[in-house]
């Protein structure tokens, strides 16, 4: 082994780091990565250390150096941009010369003053510097450096010996020969702005008119879209849009029965009767138009600056040309007929499910990975995944990527409501975004619990929560007893606690009509058309307008691990805060999480997070309202109502002087 092979630095607990590198941390463009790691080596020398990054297949490294914290540990930024796959890792050496620089340090401060070894090997420590340096104009300086070096006394040595000008030159030519590299690299997968920060809208194309006894068509979904785009949602999420099969069609409610008339559950996807472009999933249901309607609404939404989102739903009805032409890939009974889905005690007699391990899985595998590029190739980036859960995780590891190759720009939201350790593998996989608990937590020690995992803990680095309010399966007890405030503090939770969220329509109106003991909606969109009034009397559309206007203008509302929880004294009330890296927008939010009571508390602000002395006056700006209130101190009161205030969105303003006799916050 050559001395140069040795490990000569200790390099441990790199982080963030996922199953030691078996998963890539994900970021988003714009983001930084902070990195941590302890360093170290024998003795006494000085260590220095470069944080390395690339984009994977590039030859050559960024750099940014890694500043000492204490006890051998320390830090590093990278600033994430450019969409795919990233690579990082930690170089780090004994350098020579700043060990010089020390040792001549604490000799001089000794009074020692016979230093003319030390100053030989200073001269040919910056010789070495400028022979690095080559033909770089820096080589001069250091040559000259050198000159000096050779003839100095003691005095003249230690002022060379702390010049910044050759400090900074040799830390641009440092002797890194006998350094330590991390390896392997560690992956970092880096997303568009919109994997991170969004306001999705699910909707029925077929409903979008609010008709109670017909259907929609693509070309009829403009006025839904720019409701939503006027209420300031960016993501448009289509249940699948594909024809449905009629073998066991459901009827209203779940019925067994289907009546003529009847459309239909779009997740039971395939009939090549009805279909133009083989009627399966590379095909749009006819009763909703063609492909070239389809693309048409594609262009018209981009146009808007929105996108669609496209549920890939991997369920075949018995109608499915798949059934056909590829029987072996589902399962099968003792009797060789294909058995339909169950969810015990839930049955989906419409619905044949696929065996991903089928004796030909290569084949089925590579036809779904091909139904998602159609679809890229039409235009779409976003999809939502319908149980992935169901499916293994190796096959959406390759999925994910093989798509991420040519689209680095697609996003994966999985709708895994399973057990935690499912949804984290998927969501390390590759899934860039997940649904969560959120919908079933409503208590403040529940929300504060289930955050703090969430955005406290690894799960950070690669678990991104989309915080559904309500799905066209679930309709929460919650809202289902707390009638309009309930529905307003769900959006705010939602709005706030998570740079993305989500409601399926019907939210916005207050929906919240069960089936007696389920969490279901009575007369679901699932299976029937869905006449609505888009402005009943009751709505919260000003509130969710004013909820996304005000999440579009404060960047720390854009951000994800930035949450913090504080103390409220009321178990009723939950208080936090979401500020900037850099101090310049600094928001508190105080929600009730009581839909029927109103409820006060004295909120504790942290002060010193802030910056703000404890004796000084301060402004916070509620966005709701645009109502002021002065604060001092840290224990400031409050008082919430669920059907007229639910909630304050504090933004903290600082006195920057007087103007006109008066004091201007900022």
């Amino acid at each position: 082994m050559n001395l140069s092979d040795a490990e000569t630095v200790i390099i441990q607990n790199i982080a963030p780091q996922l199953d030691h590198g078996r998963y890539a941390v994900k970021r988003a463009a714009g983001e930084d990565l902070v990195v941590e790691a302890d360093i170290f080596k024998e003795g006494h020398d000085v260590v220095l250390a470069l944080l390395k990054y690339r984009p994977v297949g590039a030859t050559r490294w960024n750099e940014t150096p890694l500043r000492p914290l204490i006890n051998d540990h320390w830090r590093g930024v990278l600033p994430v941009s450019g969409e795919g796959k990233w690579e990082y890792t930690i170089e780090a050496w004994g350098d020579a010369f700043a060990s010089w620089q020390e040792e001549i340090h604490k000799k001089f401060a000794g009074g020692i003053r016979d230093l003319r070894s030390e100053t030989l090997e200073g001269a040919a420590l910056v010789a070495g510097a400028a022979a690095r340096a080559g033909k770089s104009p820096d080589a001069r300086k250091l040559k000259a450096f050198a000159a000096k070096l050779q003839e100095a006394d003691a005095d003249a040595i230690s002022q060379l010996a702390a010049s910044p000008e050759l400090t900074a030159l040799l830390r641009v030519w440092p002797d890194r020969s006998l350094s330590t590299e991390y390896t392997p690299a560690l992956p970092l997968w880096v997303d568009r702005e919109r994997a991170v920060f969004a306001a999705w809208y699910e909707f029925f194309p077929r409903s979008a008119q609010g008709k109670p006894d017909s259907g929609s068509t693509f070309r009829d979904c403009l006025g839904r879209i720019d409701d939503a785009k006027a209420m300031g949602f960016d993501v448009i999420y289509f249940p699948p849009i594909h024809p449905i099969g009629e073998t066991n069609r459901k009827g209203r409610n779940n019925s067994l029965t289907c009546e003529p008339g009847e459309p239909g559950v779009p997740y039971a996807i395939g009939n090549s009767r009805q279909g133009v472009n083989g009627g399966g999933h590379k095909d749009v249901a006819p009763e909703l138009g063609t492909l070239e309607d389809f693309a048409w609404l594609v262009g018209e939404v981009k146009k808007r600056g929105l996108e669609i989102a496209l549920d890939f739903a991997i369920n075949c009805s018995p109608d499915h040309p798949y059934v056909k032409a590829h029987p072996d890939w589902f399962f099968k009974r003792p009797d060789g007929s294909i058995k339909y889905a169950e969810n015990p005690p839930k049955k989906y007699q419409d619905v044949y499910p696929l065996n991903f391990h089928n004796p030909d899985w290569r084949g089925l595998w590579h036809e779904m990975r091909d139904v998602i590029a159609f679809w890229c190739q039409l235009g779409v980036r976003i999809f939502r995944v319908d149980n992935p859960h169901t499916k293994p995780v190796s096959f959406w590891e390759w999925l994910i990527a093989d798509i991420h190759e040519t689209y680095p720009d697609a996003i994966f939201l999985g709708e895994a409501f399973t057990r935690p350790k499912m949804m984290q593998t998927l969501a390390k996989a590759g899934f860039t975004q997940s649904y969560t608990y959120f919908t079933w937590r409503n208590a403040k020690h529940e929300l504060t619990e289930y955050l703090t995992e969430l955005t406290g803990t690894e799960m950070k680095d690669y678990f991104r929560a989309n915080f559904f309010t309500n799905t066209p399966d679930i309709l929460p007890v919650m809202l289902q007893q707390s009638g309009r405030p309930g529905f307003l503090i769900r959006a705010i939770l939602a709005a706030t606690l998570s740079p993305v969220y989500g409601i399926s329509s019907g939210f916005e109106l207050c929906e919240a009509t069960p089936i007696p003991g389920k969490e279901e909606y009575l007369d679901s969109e699932k299976y029937q058309f869905k006449g609505r009034d888009w402005n009943a009397p009751g709505h919260i559309k000003e509130t969710l307008t004013r909820l996304n206007r005000i999440r579009r203008e404060n960047r720390a509302l854009q951000q994800y691990a930035n949450l913090r929880f504080h103390t409220a004294e009321n178990d009723n009330i939950l208080f936090f805060s979401k500020t900037t890296p850099a101090g310049d927008n600094l928001l508190l939010i105080a929600i009730t999480v009581d839909p029927f009571n109103a409820q006060t508390a004295f909120v504790h602000v942290p002060l010193a997070d802030f910056g703000i002395a404890g004796n000084e006056t301060y402004q916070v700006e509620d966005l709701l309202t645009g109502e002021r209130f002065a604060w001092t101190g840290e224990r400031n009161f409050i008082s919430l109502n669920p059907p007229t205030r639910p909630a304050h969105i504090f933004r903290i303003l600082r006195r920057a002087g007087r103007e006109n006799g008066r004091d201007v916050y900022v």
